[in-house]
């Protein structure tokens, strides 16, 4: 009988495939015909047993329970996964933003609807006609404000001064009834009674202080659902080629070679995640900003800008202006006849004296400053609390959802097998990903749709950074966003032009730039220099003119 060489036997061993720790016996596919089925997929075609991998384009050309229809069908299901793993984190960030907006809208208007309840309760008994006849005067005030705040785009103060001066016109008649006045002579009383202030000090003192309390509500309302909008669009956005394989890898490929009950290894988790999101985290230096300066403007709004007390009695602040003129009325009239003549005698003159009389009703102000408090107080938190979503976003969608194994484990998938994952994890951000083994990252072709929503961050950022210190800037219409579930989206001045308001002041506006309060320094990220509107619309347009070189 012929004896073969040893080597031969050796040869032949060593030729023989590996099936992992199996030994030479096919391992069953059960658990992977299992999950396939679950998720929807015919198990026709579904092997009982382990083949040959030699067709696997992703998952590593071991022995296999994955044919390459599986493995096509597992990269499609795994992108989607991923993508709504992304969208239920976002829309928890979309909930704490909204729901802070809602909070702090309905105080806000609650509080400007009560002032107004409390003019029309109280006026017609202080007043007489001096009220009942200018109804209207009082509800066109607070239609404006309104507009103001959500996000029209007026002059607050411009809206103001036509009030000071349309309600002077009025009560100046009505103050004199023996007189005909008319419409050119109002012009003349106007210019000449405004240079001795015949509501005192009130229109300019409230001027100062409901604008800054107004610039500061509207920016802060709008800035919650500029963040919500941001992060509801990028979201959205779509993964790559590249990182829909790594995904697959990550999260399916254990289950093709057999391994199920394997969990993914912690850092290699990160590493597939971070490349796919490095856009995404390029959008935390911005965000921060964004954060911050939110709350820099709720400490103005509880604190210097006393949001509760200005907009809470602007009703008798009025109060004051009208008793103010009643008590100068002889003064200011003798003046105003000095300098635009006598007019003459109306044949229709009543001395009725429930036009001049003031009455006993009571103006009080109910103050809510404890509510605004608690309203600051949480929302701050909240802020503070999604300053770095972006950067942790990879280690919560990892922990949380891919779940992961602990760092430290050395029997955890790895993209290859079992065992440990042996390289670095990646920094945070497009940049820092040219070097990641896990997902090949073009670090030049940033995303055009996040490059965006990075720009609305920075335009919202430049906003609150203003309202902060007093200034005001202009928005787009939004009115129906800020009722609603509103756009980040904004147009600066010089696209859209401004819009005057309806009924034009006699009187110029003054200046937007409201003077700052003495003892408070800028909070927050306004103490970043703030960019105009011009620079920022200029890099807008730089970024998208980008988008067709890269393409």
């Amino acid at each position: 009988m012929r004896v073969f060489p040893w080597g031969f036997w050796l040869l032949c061993v060593a030729s023989a495939p590996a099936r992992g720790d199996s030994g030479s016996k096919a391992r069953s596919c059960a658990e992977v015909r299992q999950l396939y089925g679950a998720k929807g997929f015919s198990l026709s075609g579904v092997p009982q047993a382990e083949i040959s991998g030699e067709h696997l384009r992703i998952c590593p050309q071991g022995y296999t329970c994955c044919t390459s229809e599986m493995e096509e069908n597992f990269a499609n299901k795994s992108q989607s996964e991923f993508e709504a793993m992304m969208k239920e984190a976002g829309r928890s960030v979309q909930a704490t933003l909204t729901a802070q907006h809602r909070s702090f809208d309905s105080y806000f208007q609650d509080l400007l609807n009560k002032s107004e309840k409390a003019l029309y309760d109280a006026f017609p008994s202080l007043y007489g006609e001096l009220y009942t006849q200018n109804v209207k005067v009082f509800k066109d005030l607070y239609s404006e404000l309104r507009r103001y705040y959500r996000s029209s785009n007026i002059n607050l103060e411009e809206a103001l001064n036509e009030f000071w001066t349309r309600l002077l016109e009025r009560l100046f008649k009505l103050l004199n009834p023996q007189y005909h006045i008319t419409d050119e002579y109002l012009d003349c009383m106007v210019k000449h009674a405004e240079q001795h202030k015949p509501f005192g000090e009130v229109p300019r003192d409230l001027k100062v202080k409901a604008t800054r309390a107004f610039i500061a509500a509207r920016s802060y309302a709008q800035g919650f659902l500029v963040g919500s909008d941001v992060v509801k669009k990028v979201s959205q956005v779509s993964l790559s080629h590249e990182c829909t394989r790594a995904i697959m890898k990550l999260m399916y490929c254990p289950h093709c070679r057999g391994m199920s009950s394997v969990r993914p290894c912690n850092n290699y988790c990160l590493n597939v995640v971070k490349g796919c999101l490095a856009n995404q985290a390029d959008l935390n230096t911005e965000w921060k900003y964004l954060m911050d300066s939110l709350i820099g403007v709720a400490d103005r709004i509880d604190g210097p800008y006393n949001v509760d007390t200005v907009i809470g009695t602007i009703h008798m602040r009025i109060a004051e202006a009208i008793s103010n003129l009643q008590e100068n009325k002889d003064s200011i009239t003798s003046k105003v006849f000095q300098g635009c003549g006598n007019p003459k005698i109306s044949t229709k003159g009543s001395s009725s004296e429930d036009k001049k009389r003031r009455g006993k009703g009571t103006l009080e102000a109910k103050s809510s400053a404890q509510a605004l408090e608690m309203l600051v107080l949480d929302a701050k938190g909240n802020l503070t609390a999604l300053k770095t979503y972006w950067i942790t976003l990879p280690s919560s969608l990892c922990s949380k959802k891919v779940m992961a194994s602990s760092a430290s484990d050395d029997k955890c998938w790895n993209g290859m097998t079992k065992g440990s994952y042996l390289p670095q994890v990646m920094g945070d951000g497009l940049a820092n990903q040219i070097n990641n083994p896990e997902v090949e990252v073009d670090i030049t072709k940033p995303d055009m749709t996040i490059r965006q929503q990075i720009m609305q961050l920075k335009i919202m950022t430049n906003r609150l950074g203003n309202a902060n210190i007093g200034n005001d800037v202009d928005f787009q219409d939004t009115s129906d966003d800020m009722s609603g579930s509103g756009s980040g989206d904004s147009c600066p001045d010089d696209v859209c032009g401004k819009r005057l308001s309806k009924s034009p002041s006699t009187r110029q506006p003054e200046t937007n730039a409201i003077p700052k309060q003495s003892g408070h320094g800028v909070n927050g990220a306004s103490s970043r220099s703030l960019p105009s509107a011009s620079l920022l619309l200029l890099l807008s347009v730089a970024v998208i003119a980008a988008q067709h070189l890269w393409r």
